[in-house]
């Protein structure tokens, strides 16, 4: 068949992925908010004050359906779908989008506010760490090659090629040193390394569960989480394409993860289908993507940073995510604390998270994205600068 050669080359088959991903979200993206208007899937608002707020309510939610679609759908064409990282991210996607859908499906047919109960999305996202550290400690697909120096003649010609060995790890990066790879197993000094798993497997559980809760946490205003996540899926996608080649990882001397080449696929996918969301999910937004998309996109980037051993980089690519997530924890601290000592609890912020902070101090919404977006582009900047300053 003519142009069936294309297809072995990972450019095309990402590129072609990030383009039907796109058509998936725009093209689909109609029928699925006048299903869902249909259906009288809205949102509902309690009202807290924020300029706008009111306007919002009955917007269709649970728009990340089409997220997951245009995800999962191009990943099937054009990955290799026996590849383990991509089963692992498919894996994630979908096991928290239904997390996240059953959620929203609460909340709204059930007319509970509250939703699933926490300790069930707790128990889901344990699940998810479980079984991706698992698959990623056992399974012997998950390797790292290791090469040998040549051997040099006096004259200075090499006698012997360059061999290598592929090798189950737990080793992971660690940003801005020079000898910047670690090793789990180093923190189990008093044990036997077998035992490594007894470190790395919680760790898998808590980085998922801090990710895809700040994916959460930031889904606030219109377009914020869509287009945050679309920066930091294109900088997971480049350290998946250099991690995944063995000239570039070579030369840049960061780990060489074979196989990990078909994630650039995924990253695609990932990054059209957030990208498409925000045709309709920018303000004013005519559909929330709901923690159907949220969780699901929180989850595959913390998957995404596991496979690709750059989960110790998340604090800053991610920093977005992280300072929505602390502005929520210190704000609730300091409110119990003041209440305990003071007889009445007082707060730092005018509103947490950091988003709604800004709204209450009648910064227009648009702004406070674009601005988070900015933000977002430097965080992902200076991620890609830890491949070179150590």
């Amino acid at each position: 068949m003519a142009g069936a050669g294309l297809f072995q080359f990972l450019s095309f088959r990402a590129g072609s992925a990030a383009i039907l991903s796109l058509l998936i979200t725009i093209t689909f993206g109609k029928s699925l908010i006048e299903l869902l208007r249909r259906k009288q899937v809205g949102e509902t608002i309690r009202d807290l004050g924020l300029y706008g707020q009111m306007e919002k309510k009955g917007t269709p939610t649970m728009g990340g359906i089409i997220i997951i679609a245009a995800i999962v759908i191009p990943v099937l064409l054009f990955a290799r779908v026996e590849n383990i990282y991509i089963i692992l991210m498919l894996i994630a996607v979908i096991w928290m989008g239904l997390i996240g859908f059953l959620d929203d499906y609460i909340k709204i047919f059930r007319k509970s506010k509250q939703g699933l109960a926490g300790k069930f999305k707790i128990f889901g996202q344990i699940g998810l760490g479980l079984i991706v550290g698992s698959m990623l400690y056992f399974d012997d697909d998950v390797v790292v090659r290791e090469y040998s120096e040549p051997i040099l003649m006096d004259h200075g010609q090499v006698i012997e090629d360059f061999t290598y060995v592929d090798e189950r790890s737990t080793k992971t990066t660690i940003p801005f040193l020079k000898n910047n790879e670690f090793d789990y197993s180093n923190l189990l000094f008093f044990v036997d390394e077998e035992y490594t798993w007894l470190i790395y497997i919680p760790f898998v559980v808590i980085i998922i569960m801090a990710i895809s809760n700040g994916a959460n946490i930031t889904d606030g205003i219109d377009g914020l989480a869509a287009g945050t996540s679309a920066i930091i899926g294109l900088t997971l996608g480049i350290f998946a394409y250099l991690s995944g080649n063995a000239i570039f990882s070579d030369y840049l001397n960061i780990m060489f993860i074979p196989n990990s080449g078909e994630l650039v696929i995924f990253c695609a996918a990932f990054v059209g289908s957030c990208i498409g969301f925000l045709w309709y999910n920018t303000y004013p937004a005519q559909v929330f993507m709901g923690d159907t998309g949220s969780l699901s996109l929180g989850a595959a980037i913390a998957v995404l940073a596991l496979t690709v051993r750059k989960e110790l980089i998340l604090p800053i690519l991610c920093g977005i995510f992280l300072i929505e997530n602390v502005s929520v924890i210190i704000q609730v601290v300091y409110f119990k604390y003041t209440k305990r000592k003071y007889g009445e609890g007082r707060r730092i912020l005018l509103m947490a998270p950091l988003h709604h902070h800004y709204q209450k101090r009648e910064i227009h919404e648009s702004k406070i994205v674009t601005r988070f977006w900015i933000a977002g582009i430097l965080l992902a900047i200076f991620t890609l600068a830890t491949l070179k300053v150590r």
